[in-house]
């Protein structure tokens, strides 16, 4: 059986973005990349084709280039966001699942799954937080306490990490992508 770890740089993916509620909100390529995430943390790259979206002060705009980290034990995944000319605009860290691959597929599918809350940190800014109101609409807090305080102690770490500028948000500029392979 596959791990992460047989995953060499310039392979591609599929990326799933999995909504709170299970349903797929969004399905995309990647290709592995290596930019020192530590084990057993896997990077991906992927290029923002949608139209372009303001979350709070940070913008993804169509042409940008994302570095997307992704781990099998950790509660989060977090992008680096760059412009086409390679300026970092920012990171957005996505409270999560650990993320999961289907190696079965071809190519393999990697599976992240929100859980609502989300910390955006701009390269000259404070982190801010995003979306504790759709947790509390969630009804989570009483239907299952533990994963509720599970997000929230996660929200505490990204912030933790956010302030510190460790990995994942450590970053300053675009690194040189491997040429794809299948």
């Amino acid at each position: 059986m596959p791990n992460w770890t047989d995953l060499e740089p310039g392979r591609k993916l599929t990326i799933v973005k999995r909504a709170p509620d299970g349903s797929e909100a969004a399905r995309y390529p990647g290709v592995v990349i290596d930019v020192a995430a530590p084990s057993p943390w896997l990077a991906a790259q992927a290029q923002w084709v949608r139209r372009a979206v303001q979350t709070g002060e940070l913008w993804f705009l169509p042409g940008d280039e994302l570095h997307e980290f992704f781990s099998p034990h950790d509660w989060f995944n977090a992008f680096s966001v760059f412009s086409p000319e390679g300026t970092l605009r920012g990171w957005y860290a996505n409270v999560t699942y650990p993320a999961t691959i289907d190696f079965d597929a071809d190519p393999p599918i990697l599976i992240w799954h929100d859980l609502y809350v989300d910390v955006i940190l701009l390269p000259d800014g404070n982190p801010v937080v995003l979306d504790e109101d759709e947790l509390d609409a969630s009804g989570l807090a009483s239907a299952n306490p533990d994963l509720h305080a599970r997000i929230l102690a996660t929200r505490d770490e990204l912030l933790e990490l956010a302030r510190a500028r460790a990995f994942p948000f450590h970053e300053g500029r675009r690194a040189r992508l491997a040429s794809p392979s299948s």
